[in-house]
């Protein structure tokens, strides 16, 4: 699989809807679907440890040891290298598990989102690419993430000029369209 292949854009092209993959992308951060843990796990987080190598998982021990000792928080987000990845940095966040926070679900996945550009704005990063964050075994409904995503994505980037490009990539193209069949861009 190539590293990427455009479906579509929005937000006057700052937002990109991709297939690929994820740990392929050459961006200055690639966002980490992470479990509380920060120690690898599957999935995303398992692409993304096994693709960069131990630099993550040592990185990541360390926001453990020192921030973090009972885990990274839900919608919460911390920065590490990306090894050997062809990103320069890896943006991990904790995804809401969907029926588990009393309906505060939306929030805190928006929170992952916006966070994590935030954290990028801070650290001068200008290109990042997300996995649909919370949308496997955390079981968010794809349609309502996308609705969720694409609200607070275009929100953040309507008050902010400094993140040059957001891509969104998928797995597959059935996921990409099903994402942009419920998303709210304008």
């Amino acid at each position: 699989m190539s590293a990427s292949e455009v479906i579509a854009t929005a937000a006057g092209g700052r937002i990109s809807i991709r297939v690929g993959d994820l740990t392929a992308q050459a961006v200055d951060a690639i966002v980490n679907a992470a479990n509380s843990s920060l120690l690898g796990g599957g999935g995303v987080d398992g692409a993304i440890h096994r693709a960069g190598g131990p630099a993550i998982l040592e990185a990541c021990r360390e926001i453990r040891r020192t921030r973090y000792p009972q885990g990274l928080p839900t919608g919460e987000v911390v920065v590490t290298t990306a090894g050997d990845l062809p990103a320069r940095h890896v943006i991990h966040t904790v995804g809401p598990v969907f029926g588990q926070h009393d309906g505060d679900e939306p929030r805190l996945l928006a929170s992952c989102y916006c966070n994590a550009l935030a954290l990028a704005r801070e650290q001068g990063l200008k290109t990042l690419a997300f996995p649909a964050i919370s949308t496997g075994v955390f079981g968010y409904p794809p349609d309502e993430a996308a609705r969720v995503v694409s609200r607070a994505l275009g929100e953040f980037l309507s008050t902010d000029d400094t993140i040059a490009e957001v891509r969104l990539v998928f797995f597959s193209r059935r996921q990409a369209d099903a994402f942009l069949a419920a998303a709210l861009f304008d």
